[in-house]
């Protein structure tokens, strides 16, 4: 259980620290949502560039089987990198966004 308090210590402060960034052009914002019950982890942005509708998953994260598996990641950020740079060993990192078959080739666990 210690263990994966201190990986949602570490997914919230990422997380929350690309939520403090608003992106340029249109009226976004960005919003994270953050369930520890259920170990999921969420950075999501909405709002209007003029007149078209914003709204969307940037980065989506879950705890599962006591592995951090990145789900989904839009940013040019490498999240998953950025996990591993906060304490998380990559053999706890699943890039879940991949099929199976790729995730051996990857440096990060395969699930």
């Amino acid at each position: 259980m210690a263990v994966k308090k201190e990986y949602r210590d570490v997914i919230k402060s990422i997380l929350s620290e690309y939520a403090r960034h608003r992106p340029t052009g249109g009226e976004i914002e960005m919003e994270t949502i953050f369930d520890d019950i259920q170990g999921r982890y969420q950075l999501v942005a909405f709002g209007w560039q003029g007149k078209k509708r914003v709204h969307g998953c940037l980065i989506h994260i879950d705890l599962k089987n006591e592995k951090v598996w990145l789900q989904h990641d839009s940013t040019d950020a490498e999240i998953a990198q950025q996990l591993v740079e906060q304490g998380i060993s990559a053999d706890q990192i699943v890039l879940g966004f991949q099929p199976e078959k790729y995730r051996q080739h990857s440096g990060f666990a395969v699930n």
